[in-house]
């Protein structure tokens, strides 16, 4: 949950390098560090600080020259924020320079060896241990050091390693946490995101787990961490620079949200089949006669695409009828579940290398289940280890709280539940009816961000709450769990969602003028349940702002959100509580875009 950026070439590598850390900072932000240095130079230069980027730019010195040099933004896990514990870390001598994303499992027992044979510490985390053992090997290639380090290793990692001695090359290594190359003229990169890379170059190398590289300015390989040759070709990114800047909005988040159109437009563009009702999704494999024999799917996501599994799993029921359930894979993989062959599995992961998600996939192909992923990241790790899958298009995000890739990975599960549906029971007036929902999305979705004026003003209304209860039914009650954590995200108020079945059973006790209640409210056959919940509030003096198609006399307010069909209402129903979490998380005056204590791209435990 840290951003790596690397150099090396003929350029001067520290604006180089701190400009890539800005572009990673959404993956980690407590504080950061640089080390450099050139085959004309001898040894090594490092600046660490706590904080961010911007802290560790002001004290790098004005002459801090060099033409290769690796950078790191962290998140911590081993040891609180400080400038000791900041990455990159350097062996007593000065001479290896390791920065490392991931968790090594038996970092304790390894650093207890160590002290013993009289290494001193200086910090806190597991990522030392790396730096002692590679300083310490008698191997006398740098590869054959770090892979004598890594046959001890536990854990995960994505690496990269400096050392003096051998100042023409960087050496990076993977397992479990994203490393990418990218390749040059005459130069070399490597990082743990693209979004480092894509403002030099545009063609790319994504390491497999237990695969190594050695960069140099004019050439790289790969190998595995055995010491047998890869082959890697380089794949063009299809995202350009200007994908993550922020296009004159003040935060990333806020320009998140207004490209969701575009973004919904992208994930149906080439995929309706209006001469059959259904729809083309090439990258499945899946044929009638295959999809026929699925008889259950089990959707397996964390956080925010936990959520959209939650919303796609009734889509599935809905349109295809075939028995389908969302379960957190932080729970799945642990809790031996029974793998069955007529099962699909569906792994959901914005950056594609979430790492329980990416866990529980890996335990899957082990147990010869069959497994989809629905990701945004071309190329990522899941994205490679699933058997087929849908990407979602929804162009890089960069704030840490998920917008577009929520919207669009609920859409494309709408497209998997009408492909699923039509090789099925699912009629063709049905398949049509679903396919012009799904057009109207994109103008819908214009619609209610053109009421962000007003959808602000409610949230300064609400923005001195301590706490909001978040309640829908059955289509519902998933936009209640997103939207609730939504605003726990961005604003840090308390938020807790229920059923709003369930208010009677305990949440009641609860109610009172402190207490605002957001109520999902759909126009379908379960209105009249969903108001009479809202009854039950009132008569307790509860405050209600209601998300319906049409007016609630029993709330306080309401954001009135487009109709579309029964089934596709929920893609519509989060985007206006999108804009609530945003506008009071902006009244209480947060850090949106990175919001304490979280990182982008959760690749460890």
């Amino acid at each position: 949950m840290c951003g790596i950026v690397g150099y090396i070439g003929k350029r001067d590598v520290a604006p180089l390098l701190l400009e890539g850390l800005q572009r990673l900072e959404y993956r980690g932000y407590d504080s950061a560090g640089i080390v450099v240095t050139s085959p004309k130079t001898s040894g090594l230069k490092m600046v660490k600080a706590k904080g961010r980027v911007r802290d560790l730019e002001a004290k790098v010195p004005a002459r801090f020259k060099g033409t290769t040099g690796i950078a790191h933004t962290r998140w911590a896990t081993h040891g609180a924020p400080s400038d000791v514990n900041a990455h990159p870390h350097l062996d007593a001598g000065g001479k290896v320079a390791v920065v490392h994303n991931g968790i090594i499992d038996n970092a304790s027992d390894l650093r207890r060896k160590l002290e013993a044979d009289g290494v001193e510490f200086l910090s806190e985390t597991d990522t030392e241990v790396l730096v002692h053992l590679i300083a310490r090997s008698q191997a006398e290639k740098l590869e054959d050091k770090v892979r004598e380090t890594l046959r001890v290793i536990e854990g995960t990692y994505g690496i990269a390693v400096m050392h003096a001695d051998f100042n023409d090359r960087i050496v990076v290594a993977r397992n479990g946490s994203p490393v990418v190359l990218g390749i040059g003229e005459k130069e070399m990169f490597v990082a743990s995101d693209i979004a480092a890379l894509v403002t030099h170059t545009r063609q790319i190398v994504t390491l497999d787990d237990g695969e190594m590289a050695t960069l140099k300015a004019d050439d790289f390989r790969t190998y595995t961490t055995e010491g047998t040759r890869t082959t890697a070709e380089p794949t063009t990114v299809e995202w350009e620079a200007a994908s993550y800047d922020m296009g004159g909005h003040d935060t990333y988040m806020h320009k998140e949200i207004h490209e969701q159109a575009d973004a919904v437009d992208r994930v149906l563009r080439g995929r309706i089949d209006d001469r059959f009702s259904t729809v083309h999704l090439g990258g499945l494999n899946l044929d009638a006669r295959e999809a026929r024999q699925i008889r259950r799917v089990k959707i397996l996501g964390c956080g925010t695409s936990y959520h959209a599994g939650l919303i796609g799993a009734q889509m599935i029921e809905e349109l295809a009828r075939i028995p389908a359930d969302a379960e957190p894979a932080s729970e799945f993989r642990y809790r031996n579940a029974v793998v069955d062959p007529e099962t699909l599995y569906v792994a959901v992961s914005q950056s594609g290398e979430t790492y329980d998600v990416l866990a529980a996939v890996q335990e899957l192909k082990r147990k010869g289940a069959r497994v989809f992923g629905i990701v945004n990241v071309v190329g990522s790790a899941i994205a490679r280890e699933a058997d087929a899958g849908i990407y979602v298009h929804a162009g890089p995000e960069v704030c840490v709280v998920s917008t577009k890739c929520f919207t669009n990975t609920t859409v494309a599960f709408a497209l998997l539940a009408l492909h699923l549906g039509r090789t099925r029971d699912l009629s063709v007036r049905d398949g049509k009816r679903i396919i012009e929902g799904l057009r109207r999305l994109p103008a819908q979705i214009t619609e209610i961000l053109d009421q962000e004026e007003q959808i602000k003003k409610l949230a300064e209304q609400y923005a001195d709450a301590r706490s909001m209860l978040f309640i829908g039914r059955v289509r519902g009650y998933p936009v209640a769990r997103e939207a609730s954590l939504k605003l726990k995200e961005v604003s840090y108020i308390h938020a807790e969602a229920y059923p709003a079945s369930e208010l009677k059973h305990g949440p009641l006790a609860l109610i009172e003028p402190a207490l605002p209640t957001v109520a999902i409210v759909p126009d379908d056959d379960l209105l009249e349940k969903n108001r009479a919940a809202m009854e039950e509030i009132k008569a307790r003096s509860g405050r209600i702002l209601a998300v319906a198609h049409q007016h609630q006399e029993k709330a306080d307010q309401t954001i009135v959100v487009p109709k579309n069909e029964d089934e596709l209402d929920p893609i519509l129903m989060g985007i206006p509580l999108q804009l609530l979490a945003y506008h009071t998380a902006l009244a209480l005056g947060r850090d949106i875009d990175k919001p304490r204590n979280l990182a982008k791209s959760v690749t460890v435990e």
